[in-house]
């Protein structure tokens, strides 16, 4: 069986690497935001990568999946 230190290791590992993917998915959003919406719309700033994980967090809160799926409605 694995050791008390073991388990404790391998869900730091599993929390990093979840961080890492959420904030390399994040990235598109920063693009999209300093290159496609800054120069259109004046007044806006350009956002950091970390602005722009909070933005991605904030969408999936949003818009993520809600409301009753087609399967479930029998």
């Amino acid at each position: 069986m694995m050791d008390a230190i073991e388990k404790i290791f391998l869900f730091v590992g599993i929390i990093a690497v979840l961080v890492f993917i959420s904030f390399l998915l994040s990235w598109p959003t920063m693009m999209l935001w300093n290159d496609c919406l800054v120069p259109a719309v004046s007044g806006l700033k350009e956002v950091e990568w970390t602005q722009a994980w909070g933005i991605q967090i904030l969408a999936g809160i949003l818009f993520g999946k809600t409301g009753i799926s087609k399967d479930s409605k029998k």
